[in-house]
């Protein structure tokens, strides 16, 4: 089969989770596509609240005030065509004067209108004009009666406050603009407003960058810190974003004071949306590589190999995302239906997971070995029958250097469900040999050997008193065996070593002494220079052990703590003779 039984409980999964969206965005109901048969168009494109404010206002850059009335919901008293012209520039010069529309990507583009906000469901808030100093909101309304398609239309209540003010047309752009340049249209509007509205980008631009410099004098003169990092980053990284801000607030704020055509406002409304998207994207992107670049370098000076990875790795994620995101917002705000992309997105997400599983896998895994970090970059571990030295943690893979000096590659997957044994991790070393003694040894001389070990292991600076252990565990085949257990108290493999060569030499010397030796293996036999055990040295040690018990001074089965004291770290380490106890002249 092409499709595995994994892949087919992940799909299973996905439907049962939100079955009805898909649906939705895959195939529309009937009801759905009966309801998009019956609305027939409108000549006017009044269907909709985007559709009324843009048919009304260019009917009006048109010069077209009969048909711009369309757009307006007129009582008798006002439906004389004279009336209506004023009405209709009436409105036009309040909105030119002070007041605003909604940018039209923001504006509902539905047939039932924006039905988030707070209003009716028959009414959408599309912008505000000022009447004798006072606010006045524009509403557009559903007309829609039962059996006829929705037509929606500015407000009555909207109208009859336009209807009641006489407008001074006297704007200041009027006032600036000469004769020639005022009779000039372009769009519907002087071809003068446009020349101004240049003028107008570059004041709010240069403004904004005067207000930010001086701010950052400001600040660098009051606030001795701002000269340093990483303060000086930070105020550098939310400059420009700031400025862009400025910029904008100034541009709407001095086109409506100046009186600037709303024809033109609303042609550079998809502008100011969507620089004021790129300015807090722009914002975002600055402070995620301020904040990665002073962790990184903090972790740096800290020697924190691993997690600079896992910065880096979090920096280069909020920045795709920041990406995603933002190019979503900027298509919604210029007007473009992301819906369909968004519903092919997912669709090819389900396509990407099942056609890369390998490579989500391997991606997942690195994010868990990051948060998780069993392994570091530089640790000496073992991985299933792998050794090495830890190189790097990529996005997919790790690599290993081992002890032959290849590089041996492990997908990070599997590494994430593999059992790592990381010996950087480990605080001390576990010392346990097992002595192999001749069968032939005595009781005394074991005993002998007990309590000599323990002494040394008591003694030594750098073994754990507490954990240290020596046991006469029984019989072997050919031998009578001793466990030592104890802790070398470092974290070094090299010193580890070096300890256990000085105890292991230090044993020696102890079963050469009791008398006895070590016991070959069985299978191997060596008479010509088996010299049997020394009577000598074994009659002294059974009077060693001898003269133990009469003065009751047998550390078995355990040592006295007045004796272990007395023993704490009196052998001399590194021994006598060792180039690092070279006493100077």
């Amino acid at each position: 089969m092409s499709i595995s039984i994994r892949n087919f409980l992940i799909l299973t999964f996905i439907f049962l989770l939100n079955p009805v969206e898909i649906k939705a965005q895959l195939l529309p109901s009937s009801s759905e596509v009966k309801e998009e048969v019956k609305i027939p168009d409108d000549s006017l494109g009044r269907r909709n609240p985007r559709g009324t404010v843009n048919g009304f206002l260019k009917a009006v850059s048109e010069q077209n005030y009969i048909r711009a009335s369309n757009y307006l919901y007129l009582k008798r008293s006002f439906r004389k065509n004279k009336e209506r012209e004023r009405i209709v520039k009436t409105m036009q010069n309040l909105l030119d004067q002070s007041g605003s529309i909604v940018p039209t990507s923001l504006i509902s583009d539905k047939n039932t209108g924006n039905s988030d906000d707070e209003l009716d469901a028959e009414l959408d808030l599309v912008g505000t004009i000022s009447i004798n100093g006072k606010n006045v909101k524009l509403y557009v309304e559903n007309n829609e009666r039962e059996g006829s398609p929705p037509i929606w239309l500015f407000s009555a209540e909207t109208v009859d406050a336009i209807a009641a003010v006489k407008v001074d047309e006297n704007l200041l752009v009027n006032k600036i603009l000469p004769e020639s340049l005022k009779e000039r249209l372009l769009a519907g509007v002087p071809i003068g407003q446009w020349f101004i509205i240049i003028v107008l980008v570059a004041g709010a631009y240069f403004l904004s960058w005067g207000i930010i410099a001086l701010l950052t004098f400001i600040i660098s003169k009051l606030w001795k810190k701002a000269r340093t990092e990483p303060t000086e980053g930070f105020l550098v990284a939310l400059s420009l974003p700031i400025q862009l801000y400025i910029a904008l607030w100034f541009f709407i704020d001095f086109s409506q004071r100046v009186g600037i055509s709303i024809i033109i406002r609303q042609r550079f409304s998809y502008l100011t949306v969507t620089v004021g998207i790129v300015a807090f994207l722009m914002l975002l992107w600055r402070i995620t590589d301020f904040i990665g670049e002073f962790s990184k370098n903090r972790m740096t000076v800290k020697g924190r190999v691993s997690t600079i990875s896992a910065i880096l790795f979090l920096r280069r994620t909020f920045k795709v995302a920041i990406f995603i995101f933002g190019g979503i917002a900027i298509l919604g705000a210029i007007g473009i239906d992301v819906t369909a992309g968004l519903a092919a997105l997912g669709i090819g997400g389900i396509a990407l997971a099942l056609g890369a599983q390998k490579t989500v896998e391997n991606f997942v895994g690195s994010v868990t070995l990051i948060i998780d970090q069993p392994i570091r970059v530089g640790d000496y571990c073992r991985i299933n029958d792998i050794k090495g030295n830890v190189e790097q943690i990529g996005m997919r893979s790790t690599k290993v250097r081992t002890g032959e000096r290849t590089v041996v590659t492990i997908p990070n997957g599997l590494l994430s469900a593999t059992n790592i044994e990381n010996y950087a991790f480990r605080d001390r070393f576990f010392f346990n040999p097992v002595l192999d003694l001749r069968c032939e040894t005595t009781p005394d001389q074991i005993r002998f050997l007990l309590v000599e070990i323990r002494s040394i292991l008591y003694s030594h600076p750098m073994v754990g008193n507490d954990d240290a252990r020596v046991r006469f565990i029984g019989f072997g085949a050919s031998s009578l065996r001793l466990e030592i257990n104890a802790y070398i108290l470092v974290s070094t493999l090299d010193t580890a070593l070096e300890i256990k060569e000085d105890l292991y030499l230090r044993i020696m010397d102890l079963v050469s002494e009791s008398g006895t030796g070590f016991a070959f293996p069985s299978q191997t036999l060596y008479f010509a220079k088996d010299d049997g055990i020394s009577e000598e040295k074994s009659k002294d040690v059974s009077d060693k052990v001898k003269e133990w018990n009469e003065r009751g001074e047998m550390q078995l089965p355990k040592f006295h703590p007045d004796k272990i004291k007395e023993l704490n770290d009196s052998i001399v380490y590194p021994p006598k003779g060792s180039a690092v106890n070279k006493e100077k002249p």
